[in-house]
């Protein structure tokens, strides 16, 4: 039975899901740190097992990150994260009561930028909004 929890996953698990999706691992103090930096997680588990996540990082009031949204490969093309989608989004409408304008922004990986398209994001750059930009 899958069933979508508020929850943070400890970094293992993290780390299992990033390597899942061909992400990698990263040491676990530093995924720690960004768990404990997280403003909202969404854990995604069938029956005991974690195979889907999603977070939010931000300041709450100007500027919102969704990041991490990960569905492990035997459990993608079910809609597992269009939910995962869903969820953050609702938690983004009551940050949203502090500040009508918070922006919103997400990096979608290569290939999937339909799936945020239905959602209502949009590529950068267009009329209104420059290239997204990265530091390495």
């Amino acid at each position: 039975m899958i069933k979508y929890i508020e929850h943070t996953p400890s970094a293992d698990e993290f780390n299992y899901l990033t390597n899942s999706v061909g992400w990698g691992c990263r040491k676990n103090s530093i995924v720690e740190e960004a768990l404990r930096n997280t403003l909202y997680s969404l854990c995604v588990f069938d029956d005991n097992k974690l195979i889907g996540y999603g977070r939010i990082i931000g300041d709450k009031t100007i500027f919102l990150y969704i990041q991490d949204i990960m569905v492990i490969p035997p459990y993608q093309n079910k809609h597992i994260g269009t939910k995962i989608m869903e969820n953050l989004l609702s938690k983004i409408e009551i940050y949203k009561k502090i500040n009508p304008n918070i922006r919103t922004y997400l990096g979608a990986s290569k290939g999937k930028e339909s799936f945020y398209n239905k959602f209502g994001f949009i590529s950068r750059p267009n009329e209104d909004l420059g290239p997204g930009m990265v530091l390495y």
